[in-house]
């Protein structure tokens, strides 16, 4: 067995002896320069997995059908990437690791097989890399991205030198993951296909529960057993963090806590939670101020570089771990401050004209919902723009009517073309149909604007200064705000 102890040495034991705490085991299989290749490694998580491997010491290699932004920074720092997938492309590893995404059928697969290289899947990955570590897993239908990203940094600024893998790129460090010397692994929970069912944490975190993918899930109550399921991986002595705000979250808290095992939550729009916060100011940067209470009692103020409620219920996730973890008061508000962000999570893409362009992943009704209400209240804003790029017509189908209800703080609402893969086109579903669906829930200034192309020559003709364009996407549709940033800048 090859591990990384914490003065990032790389060791072997024999199977009677175990690595010591803050070790990141990797598997018995696993030896001194041993090639590992990763099948959809452009992937935010399996890029993520890669960078972990990587940065322990491990040669990576890995194939995607197109190249990006985690393939490029893998790239300079070492692995080998491949465009698009072909048999010859697993020669030499020992070890194939791919991504859900990936089918059984795929040829770098058939090839791994063919050749007895052992294939693992990234729930398998994950649990291998996670393992012999202080696993803090953040969960949750919306909000696990940023709230990994703030855990990650305020343990950092502590000086605790976690692993980590986040959902998106941590502006402080500008991956999305990495290898630390610590005794905690800090990772994003994904719920999509069981992905942490692979975990063992000693926290889990439950930013909220709500119905989404039904490609995997195909009614409320099977999502809540999945969640369900993940916080029963808890182990007697270890912590769930769950917001109170939200029902299923919280019946999830009392079911620990009549086990008589430990919990604590959090919430804004409640006073049984155990974390609290009044006073909440959104301000002129889109910063959040807010005072944090614990049981009823004034620790001090905190602000945010981010807006919203909801990220000001993230952040109180992340300050109750971080004090059950001991660190100071003091060093948390300081690590809050100096947070740098996330990747397309109320990215700020630049500003043009006075007008402010922000990239958001929000690909849920409510995620939709709840930044609209914090860019709403921004002050001296104009007019908010909506700009929604429709992903995947299984999740429209399941939640058209909430996605239609969801865009009431907007003053314009234009809607692209759906983003879709592999999927077959849902009758009444076309982004015209939208359209009509938003208008008829109460939001009359919604129309469809068609490729993203068309969308940024549609906002460059018609946003005025003190504007505000948000594009929600989990696709490609940030495209539009750099072609509007660029069109607006060269109309100066």
């Amino acid at each position: 067995m090859r591990y990384k102890d914490q003065q990032g040495r790389f060791l072997e034991l024999s199977k009677n002896t175990l690595p010591q705490a803050g070790s990141i085991v990797l598997d018995f299989l696993l030896i001194p320069g041993q090639r590992i290749h990763i099948i959809g490694i452009g992937g935010s998580g399996m890029s993520a997995i890669a960078r972990v491997l990587l940065e322990t010491g491990y040669v990576i290699s890995g194939s995607d059908e197109h190249s990006n932004a985690f393939t490029e920074s893998l790239q300079a720092d070492g692995a080998t990437i491949f465009v698009g997938h072909d048999g010859p492309n697993v020669m030499g590893a020992e070890i194939v690791i791919a991504s859900s995404a990936i089918p059984d059928s795929n040829v770098e697969i058939e090839a791994a097989r063919a050749f007895k290289i052992p294939v693992l899947r990234r729930r398998d990955a994950i649990s291998l890399i996670t393992n012999n570590l202080r696993t803090i897993a953040i969960s949750g239908t919306h909000g696990k991205t940023t709230t990994t990203a703030l855990m990650t940094h305020v343990l950092m600024e502590a000086g605790l030198e976690p692993s980590y893998i986040i959902g998106g790129n941590l502006k402080n460090t500008g991956t999305n993951a990495g290898a630390g010397n610590g005794d905690y692994f800090v990772i994003e929970a994904d719920e999509y296909q069981g992905m942490f069912l692979g975990l063992n944490p000693a926290v889990a975190i439950v930013t909220n529960i709500e119905f989404d993918h039904p490609d995997i899930f195909p009614t409320f109550d099977d999502v809540v057993d999945i969640f369900r399921q993940f916080v029963a991986r808890l182990p007697e002595d270890g912590l769930l963090v769950a917001c109170a705000d939200n029902a299923a979250a919280f019946v999830m808290a009392q079911e620990r806590q009549a086990n008589m095992l430990p919990v604590v939550t959090y919430g804004v729009q409640t006073s049984i939670a155990d974390w609290t916060a009044t006073h909440i100011t959104a301000n002129l940067d889109g910063s959040t101020t807010f005072v944090v209470k614990q049981a009823g009692g004034r620790l001090g103020e905190v602000t945010v570089p981010l807006a919203g409620k909801h990220n000001v219920q993230n952040a109180l996730a992340v300050i109750a771990t971080a004090r059950h973890l001991k660190i100071p008061f003091a060093t948390i508000t300081k690590a809050l401050r100096n947070f740098a962000g996330t990747g397309r999570r109320s990215e700020i893409m630049g500003q043009a004209a006075g007008v402010t362009v922000i990239s958001d992943y929000a690909h849920h009704p409510t995620a939709i919902q709840v930044n609209l209400e914090a860019w709403a209240n921004r002050p001296g804003l104009n007019r908010l723009w909506a700009v929604w790029q429709p992903h995947t017509y299984n999740r429209l189908r399941a939640l058209a009517p909430e996605f239609a209800a969801s865009f009431q703080q907007a003053h314009q609402v234009l809607v692209t073309d759906v983003y879709s893969v592999r999927e077959t086109v849902t009758p009444g579903l076309a982004p015209p149909d939208l359209v009509q669906m938003i208008q008829a829930a109460g939001q009359p200034h919604a129309r469809y604007a068609g490729s993203l192309e068309q969308t940024a020559e549609l906002l460059s003709e018609e946003v005025q200064r003190g504007d505000c364009v948000i594009i929600f996407s989990a696709g490609d549709a940030p495209k539009i705000g750099t072609m509007l940033l660029n069109a607006l800048g060269a109309k100066k």
